[in-house]
């Protein structure tokens, strides 16, 4: 049986989760509270808040590998074609090489303000971007399947073609909350390190 590392080492390689690294159920358990500990660890440097509603959540190999890892954990699942269907549906949010892939969680806490503002802000994604040193923005890409007619969904998943460029901080230009935040050093180096391995 691999040990417990054997579940990251990948990252290093190669950026999308493949077939051979899917664990059964049964070892999986064996490996998952500390593989958790690893992948929650990752996820902290991936987190990134943008004003009061807006959290971004970077994903990576590991941080997507869990995902298939739990989904089957968790769904019982166990033929093939499902487990397949989940590698890809999970792959999809990893953006290729010079990309960043990310979750963008609307986090609207107050019941009564949640469905005006979703509504408001059914163009929010085109108003994403991410900053880089040389003073260049990267916009958000964006499946426009995501976007109702008369509201957007809490939960959207982005892109941002990156290259080579070295990351300075995210942003937002809609006119309900203009903002721009600077990414902490170990942000910085966590998707640089990302954008290398993908």
């Amino acid at each position: 049986m691999d040990s417990p590392d054997a579940l990251s080492r990948e990252k290093m390689t190669m950026h999308k989760v493949t077939r051979a690294e899917i664990r059964s159920r049964q070892d999986y358990e064996s490996a998952r509270d500390e593989f958790r500990r690893k992948v929650f660890a990752q996820k902290q440097d991936r987190r990134i808040h943008l004003g009061p509603y807006l959290t971004f959540l970077f994903e990576n190999h590991d941080t997507i590998l869990y995902q298939v890892q739990e989904m089957i954990r968790t769904e019982g699942i166990d033929g093939e074609p499902a487990i397949q269907h989940e590698i890809d549906t999970y792959n999809e949010l990893l953006g290729d090489r010079g990309e960043l892939g990310c979750t963008l969680l609307i986090e609207i806490s107050d019941e009564a303000e949640r469905a005006p503002l979703l509504a408001r802000w059914t163009n929010l994604q085109k108003t994403l971007y991410l900053m880089t040193q040389s003073g260049e923005r990267s916009p958000a890409q964006f499946d426009p399947r995501q976007v109702g007619t008369d509201r957007i969904s809490s939960v959207q998943y982005l892109k941002f073609a990156v290259g080579d460029r070295v990351l300075q901080g995210i942003g937002c230009s809609h006119p309900d909350f203009e903002l721009e935040v600077e990414l902490e050093p170990r942000q910085v180096a966590a998707l640089s390190m990302d954008l290398v391995t993908s």
